[in-house]
């Protein structure tokens, strides 16, 4: 807890001041971040840093694999489906970027089982990921170019269950919303985008 403290203190000092007006700006009128980020909690993948974005300017939500659900609207506990919802039909958000990342911990569970303490939640959690683990399986590609591939197999598949949901197909449908599918290199800190065809080039 003490570097934690230690970073607000950095932060009052340092940023707070500089923006102290963005802030105040935020809390008397809201929000209103034109995109939707459907990110990892990887502590490696940061949305906000990846896209030199300020407070209020994006809209994250973060999960294991930065997987979307299909939609289902049930009694059941559904945290990123609830956001969004929020994000799409309350803020009105402009665009949705779903983005994957390399190495993650999440798609290498998928494809060689839960590590030792993960079983209770990650493991279930990654069979939303299943079509995805099995295009993998079928590419033929060893190792590391399996990863790679299930990991972007997995922003396609939560682009499509996306569209599932109806009131995305909608604003999709009308042109006030538009979806893409990104991917991070962590070593080499290269984004790269989903083009309509699928393939992923860098910017």
């Amino acid at each position: 807890m003490d570097d934690l403290i230690a970073g607000y203190r950095r932060f009052r000092e340092v940023a707070w001041p500089e923006r102290r007006q963005v802030f105040e700006q935020l809390a008397a009128k809201g929000q209103k971040p034109q995109t939707l980020v459907v990110a990892c909690s990887d502590s490696r993948v940061d949305p906000q840093m990846i896209f030199n974005a300020g407070p209020g300017e994006m809209f994250i939500v973060r999960n294991v694999a930065n997987l979307v659900p299909p939609y289902q609207p049930d009694a059941n506990y559904h945290g990123t489906s609830a956001a969004i919802e929020f994000a799409v039909r309350v803020l009105k958000v402009k665009q949705v970027v779903v983005m994957g990342h390399a190495q993650c911990g999440g798609v290498h569970a998928l494809l060689d089982g839960a590590p030792p303490g993960a079983e209770d939640f990650v493991a279930e959690w990654m069979e939303i990921a299943e079509p995805a683990r099995r295009m993998a399986e079928q590419s033929g590609l060893p190792g590391e170019l399996r990863q790679r591939f299930c990991e972007q197999c997995c922003v396609k598949l939560s682009l499509s269950n996306l569209s599932g949901f109806p009131w995305v197909r909608e604003r999709v449908a009308a042109g006030d919303l538009k979806l893409h599918g990104a991917y991070f290199g962590v070593a080499s800190g290269r984004l790269e985008i989903m083009n309509d065809d699928g393939n992923f080039a860098a910017v």
